[in-house]
């Protein structure tokens, strides 16, 4: 705070004690009554500052995910955040990927690989891959099977990242089996 705040900060604090002064002095029989509207109308005013908090994850959990338009096809909405999202199953496991056309493999996080029966402290790190935030190791792993919207596959080539991420990737490496993905509409179209 700078030494300007201070004489606006006296300010405010005289003037809101005036006002409560004032309050309690006019309400001095209907003590309850006025309490039990301040209270009110102070949980109104923390839901709204929580909610609008909270939106942006409110509303992607809300917005629909990926959904089968016939079969062997995948529509997968945008995200608010303009990214693409779905779930796939992986070893039976549901797991949140963001599809991601620049990563070279399927990238499991280490959360994402003990979820899906990997044990990340057993795996050799023997790869590496260029991110954004520098290099990382990477673990070469089999997954059992994935399956995405009824579509399965066995046997699939991914990787666990050795570094901190916030979620896993489904990149090319997986992407690769579709014979179209489109973008179009606000929806990416994955066909096989």
């Amino acid at each position: 705070m700078n030494p300007d705040d201070w004489p606006r900060l006296l300010y405010l604090g005289l003037l809101v004690a005036v006002l409560i002064g004032s309050l309690l002095v006019s309400n001095r029989g209907n003590m309850g009554k006025m309490l039990q509207q301040a209270a009110i109308w102070g949980l109104i005013f923390v839901g709204t500052i929580a909610g609008y908090g909270l939106w942006s994850d409110i509303s992607r959990d809300l917005t629909n995910r990926q959904s089968i338009v016939t079969a062997g096809t995948i529509a997968v909405p945008r995200s608010p955040d303009g990214h693409y999202y779905v779930t796939a199953q992986i070893n039976g496991v549901p797991i949140e990927f963001v599809i991601d056309t620049g990563a070279t493999d399927m990238v499991l996080s280490q959360a994402d690989a003990t979820a899906a029966g990997l044990n990340p402290d057993t795996l050799r790190y023997l790869g590496s891959a260029m991110t954004a935030n520098g290099p990382v190791r990477t673990a070469p792993v089999t997954l059992d099977k994935v399956n995405l919207s009824g579509i399965e596959d066995s046997n699939v080539r991914a990787v666990v990242n050795e570094g901190a991420m916030d979620g896993s990737l489904l990149g090319m490496g997986y992407l690769s089996r579709f014979s179209n993905i489109q973008i179009s509409d606000g929806q990416m179209i994955l066909t096989r």
